[in-house]
Parts: structure tokens; C-alpha cells; sequence
């Protein structure tokens, strides 16, 4: 039998508590890392350093709502793989395509940026990865997430428990996250699924 596993965050809830080793940010932990991103953006004080904070602050978005990997997001073209009317996101991933919506603020952003940086057009995500991932560590540093939650790839599992909890059949999660198998989306499941106890009590029965 798999032993659970709990991790305790400095404002003292618990990232998560399943009997799985997938790690997710709590909310409040995704709001504050969403900030400290959202700040250090709205600090540049020079056009140089808004063109360059702007272009990590897409990538962050795109990584918060889209549960894609690193290396999926810095290789979105945003001349042919974003659909400005339907709020839709082409990732390729190994020739193969999928399509995934995400919020209209966000597809918003990127056409500000491109309308304030025409220069960049068609490669706003070409970004190093190496570099995305050292911004990353220090904002969630400044947000005080866990050193051990503090990788991008930590949205994409966020995303996905996120998904669940909302009711997303595991069929269409599955897609997003483009697994090929349901049985990796369904890990994920142990993370958001309610003990007979809960239930009980939610439905009155206890």
C-alpha cells in the first residue's frame, strides 16, 4: 500500500495529500506566485525590460493555463499556432497537435504585447529555457513556495488537479494534457477524489 504524503507550506496548508507523488500548488500558493510574476512585470521601468519581462510573463500564463510542458509553451509560434478569435492554443508536441482553449484575458495580453512590440511578432515564447527556469525560481521564491515546488512543470500537474476538482471529465483533461494514456491522466484523480467519509458528510448522511 502506497503511504500517503503530506508537504506543509509556510501559511500552513497542504500542497497536497494523496497517496501519489504528484506535487500541485495550493490556490493560495498559485495566486501568490501569480502575483510576484504580475509585479515584476508591471516593474520594468524601461522599454527595453518590458519587451523582455513581458515575453516570461506570457510564457508564465500560457504554463498556468494551458498544463503544457516548458519545452511545449517555448515552442508555441504566435503567428500560426494561436487562433486570436477563438481563444485557442496549438501545441505540437512530436507531430502531433492539440488544441487547447484558455482564458480571453490571456490571448489578450499577447496581442497588446505584439501590438507594443510588432518587432517580436512570431516570436514572443522563443525564449531560453535555462533563463525561464531561473525567473521562475526567483518568483516563486519571492511568492515563499516550497524549493521543492518551485519548477515549472508544477503548473502543469496544478492544472490538471485543478481541472479535475472542477468537474473536467478525465477524458477531456487527457487531451489537454496530452497524455496518450488514461491511465497517467487518472493519477491524477487520487489527488482530488473525496474519502467515503467526506461524502457522507457532504451529503448529510453522517
Amino acid at each position: 500500500m502506497t503511504a500517503k504524503k503530506n508537504i506543509s507550506t509556510r501559511d500552513g496548508e497542504e500542497a497536497f495529500s494523496c497517496a501519489s507523488p504528484i506535487d500541485h500548488l495550493t490556490q493560495s500558493q498559485l495566486d501568490r506566485l501569480m502575483d510576484a510574476f504580475r509585479e515584476w512585470n508591471r516593474s520594468a521601468v524601461t522599454e527595453y525590460i518590458r519587451k523582455v519581462r513581458g515575453r516570461y510573463w506570457l510564457a508564465f500564463l500560457m504554463l498556468r493555463f494551458t498544463g503544457a510542458r516548458i519545452g511545449e509553451i517555448l515552442s508555441i509560434d504566435d503567428s500560426a499556432h494561436i487562433d486570436f478569435d477563438r481563444n485557442e492554443i496549438m501545441i505540437v508536441r512530436r507531430k502531433v497537435a492539440r488544441i487547447i482553449p484558455v482564458p480571453a484575458g490571456v490571448i489578450l495580453r499577447v496581442c497588446r504585447y505584439r501590438a507594443e512590440f510588432p518587432v517580436m511578432q512570431g516570436k514572443v515564447f522563443v525564449l531560453d529555457q535555462g533563463n525561464f527556469r531561473r525567473e521562475f525560481y526567483r518568483r516563486a521564491e519571492e511568492a515563499e513556495i516550497p524549493r521543492e515546488l518551485s519548477h515549472p512543470h508544477i503548473l502543469r500537474h496544478t492544472r490538471a488537479v485543478e481541472m479535475l476538482q472542477a468537474g473536467v471529465p478525465l477524458t477531456a483533461v487527457q487531451e489537454v494534457l496530452g497524455h496518450s494514456l488514461s491511465s497517467t491522466t487518472a493519477m491524477y484523480l487520487q489527488c482530488t477524489q473525496k474519502t467515503l467519509k467526506e461524502i457522507l458528510n457532504d451529503k448529510g448522511l453522517l
